[in-house]
């Protein structure tokens, strides 16, 4: 396979979680649709049929660069048995990490019943997961889950984070989560630029998901690209914001959508295209207004051989 490597987009990469189909079939359409990155979910490698470590070779000749592995669950506030044998499985996910070349780890908040209420609990753990993360060169991305049991907002996370106080532990950061809770995009400015280590971008259609169901339902099953949904400029704003605080990391689209399951990967990938496009071109390019890509007709029209 011949990479197609767009450089206007090379910050911009897409979650295999959003394509159908094998791992070869999604690296091959993220590819072709100029993509240099892809976010990797750790399924994807335990479900190849020649196992992971042939997954991971898969990806690195597919010539695209991981932008992190995903995604170590109900990790941090264990207590009893339940704690080592959640340290087992983060050893496990950082070694095929390193094996497929990936330097971010995405850990998220915890929603497990019988997790602390403890932060100082969870900082120690989550220092305890970045210290095993050290020798293999792979850093910690800890990312507030709208329905978490008690972190909920990036506000939180960062706290924990910060008490942590290790420099390969920092903030992973979901468009999606930041719009559920809404969160004021103002804290955005109170973070370090240097202790975010990834960006998921995403958006969905509705203004609000007011339950924690709601919103386990719509992340799981609707979210949409980048200026497909009704956030769009809250999400142009993020970016900005994001940009304007130092922020020059990776961005990749987390969108979990059915619809986009019954469809071809090569279909969906070049949607995702379009939405990088968008953000590289109209919304990072800050002395231009930003436009919606979905509402502009002449990049509709420009763009349409990426479209089927």
């Amino acid at each position: 396979m011949q990479p197609l490597h767009d450089p206007g987009i090379a910050r911009f990469g897409m979650d295999t979680t959003t394509l159908a189909g094998p791992l070869q079939a999604k690296l091959e359409a993220i590819a072709a649709a100029g993509f240099s990155q892809v976010m990797l979910k750790a399924s994807d490698l335990s479900h190849h049929p020649d196992g992971w470590r042939a997954a991971a070779r898969a990806v690195r000749a597919s010539g695209l660069r991981p932008t992190g592995l995903q995604v170590l669950r109900d990790f941090e506030g264990l207590s009893g048995h339940l704690h080592p044998y959640k340290v087992g499985v983060a050893q496990t996910m950082l070694e095929m990490a390193a094996e497929v070349g990936a330097e971010v780890l995405l850990v998220c908040s915890s929603t497990s019943a019988h997790a602390s209420a403890d932060m100082e609990h969870w900082a120690r753990d989550l220092r305890k997961l970045a210290i095993m993360a050290v020798p293999l060169g792979i850093r910690i991305a800890y990312e507030a889950l709208s329905w978490g049991r008690y972190v909920r907002e990036f506000t939180t996370a960062w706290d924990v984070v910060s008490r942590a106080d290790c420099p390969n532990l920092g903030l992973g950061l979901d468009s999606y989560h930041i719009f559920a809770t809404q969160t004021p995009l103002e804290w955005v400015d109170e973070l370090d630029p240097q202790r975010i280590f990834l960006v998921q971008l995403s958006d969905f259609m509705w203004q609000e998901v007011r339950t924690p169901e709601e919103r386990i339902s719509t992340a799981r099953t609707f979210r949409v690209f980048p200026g497909e949904g009704v956030h769009s400029e809250q999400l142009a704003q993020l970016v900005l914001r994001l940009h304007r605080l130092g922020y020059r990391g990776d961005y990749s689209f987390e969108v979990f959508n059915d619809d986009y399951q019954q469809l071809p990967p090569t279909y969906v990938a070049a949607r995702g295209r379009r939405a990088a496009q968008w953000l590289a071109e109209d919304v990072l390019h800050v002395d231009a207004p930003w436009r919606s890509p979905w509402r502009w007709g002449a990049r509709r029209t420009e763009h349409a051989h990426l479209m089927p």
